[in-house]
């Protein structure tokens, strides 16, 4: 047991819910890029089978175990044809949003159910007090992991989707030169992930801002429910 505690980026008593809400925050993420992109007339990742909720869809096994041992990771990215897009600039950079902001909609509508369910007496109904806290334990991981996508993939680096929406909104000349630095992405997050003093001033403090965003939404869950 001290081992797999030494191993993992969490500790074996969390770990459930830390693999759940990634689960479900990657999912609902990818499947946000592909649903908008069909929208919007890409059918690429609809013809792969990518506008879907199923996890098995979109999760990259990969990405998972890094994601255990140091808390970074990814989903299968969901190919995108711009060309197919009416403007494919501004088109492009709302189908890269479309991801991130999903994270960020759903770690809110998480801390606000959760609320609401407190205001009504559902929570803290049941007799037995362990479902209680596997339920405040799932909100809290849903609130963070969340928020943390939602700060971690508005980086601008390549393949994050800040990157996408950087490329798409600079005029086309400066696109172009930004494009060059695609064959160094891989190397920068090597570093960054095995580095100590990188991750100290990268991962540590998006982690730090995901948490004020998720306490942000727990102090206007408590605005909406008086509490």
């Amino acid at each position: 047991m001290d081992f797999l505690n030494n191993l993992l980026f969490v500790r074996l008593d969390v770990l459930p819910f830390y693999v759940l809400t990634l689960v479900i925050g990657f999912t609902v993420h990818e499947f946000s890029h592909a649903y908008f992109a069909n929208k919007f007339g890409d059918p690429t990742a609809r013809l792969l089978g990518r506008v879907s909720l199923n996890p098995a869809v979109h999760i990259d096994l990969l990405g998972i175990i890094l994601l255990l041992i140091a808390g970074f990771g990814w989903a299968k990215p969901v190919p995108v044809t711009r060309e197919n897009f009416k403007n494919p600039r501004l088109m492009g950079i709302i189908v890269s949003a479309a991801g991130p902001v999903s994270n960020l909609l759903l770690a809110l509508i998480t801390v606000i159910i959760y609320y609401g369910l407190n205001y009504f007496g559902i929570v803290g109904s049941f007799a037995n007090t362990r479902i209680d806290e596997a339920i405040f334990m799932f909100v809290q991981y849903m609130a963070l992991m969340n928020c943390f996508l939602f700060v971690f993939n508005l980086i601008p680096l390549p393949p994050l989707d800040g990157y996408r929406i950087l490329s798409d909104w600079l005029p086309r000349r400066a696109s172009a030169k930004l494009q060059r630095m695609e064959q160094w992405a891989m190397l920068i997050f090597l570093l960054i992930l095995f580095l100590p003093p990188l991750r100290a001033v990268t991962i540590t403090p998006l982690y730090t801002l995901a948490q004020d965003l998720a306490s942000s939404f727990y102090t206007f869950a408590g605005v909406i429910f008086g509490g």
